[in-house]
């Protein structure tokens, strides 16, 4: 099998070279990109596994650019940024990344951080669904499967591009319908490694979720919020 393709989209020369090194000897091919509005065009011409993005590029910016995808592709993202504040990060998070590392940073934490993020959506990006999925979330209300193994989610038979975050939180709710979870909960679920995060985080996740859901079931409120606590999923 060939290597997953890595795009690397960083404009410091130095920095970039250290991250496809690291890459490459990981057994990953590593694409570099230097500039912003290169990204875009090579997605659409080659499907990568994986991007790690830098927030500030030139000629276009790394959110933007995560917005940009989001409108075609759940390619899983994870934004690279000097930027440390939450505030950044929330926005990195609602533009529809799913994950950050921020600088400076260990190449070896980067590795580590695509190894964890392929594992969470491994074959996201094969033509065609599996015809029996082997990870399917039990119990699932009617009308919904997910199928872990291929990161893909149908509800009432049409298929949604969603985020490998976004996936873990629909499984995490619709295993349990009705189940009322807390934000420190599905903060657990959506993130094993106990980073700290905020509980807006959860709350940019769960909107973008909807909005979703919402193209399928218009009207619906199928997210439930609960005041005080946390969400349930009601379909």
């Amino acid at each position: 099998m060939s290597a997953p393709v890595i795009f690397v989209v960083e404009d410091e020369p130095r920095l970039a070279q250290l991250v496809r090194d690291y890459l490459q000897a990981a057994g990953y091919t590593a694409r570099v990109f230097d500039h912003g509005l290169a990204v875009e065009p090579a997605v659409r011409a080659e499907t990568p596994a994986l991007i790690l993005l830098d927030v500030m590029l030139p000629g276009r910016d790394g959110l933007s650019i995560c917005r940009a995808l989001r409108a075609f592709s759940p390619v899983p993202i994870i934004m690279l940024t000097a930027r440390v504040e939450e505030v950044d990060r929330l926005i990195g998070l609602e533009a529809g990344a799913d994950d950050y590392i921020c600088k400076p940073f260990s190449p070896r934490e980067v590795v580590a951080r695509v190894r964890a993020v392929l594992r969470r959506a491994p074959a996201w990006h094969d033509a065609a669904p599996p015809a029996a999925p082997r990870g399917e979330a039990e119990p699932a209300p009617a009308g919904l499967v997910i199928d872990t193994d291929h990161h893909r989610a149908r509800w009432d038979g049409q298929w949604l591009d969603l985020t490998p975050v976004e996936l873990r939180l629909l499984a995490a709710l619709a295993a349990q319908p009705g189940r009322v979870f807390s934000r420190d909960q599905l903060l657990d679920k959506l993130h094993p490694d106990q980073r700290t995060l905020s509980d807006r985080t959860v709350d940019s996740h769960i909107k973008n979720l909807r909005r979703k859901l919402e193209t399928v079931r218009p009207g619906q409120e199928l997210i439930r919020s609960i005041y005080g606590v946390g969400y349930k999923f009601e379909p």
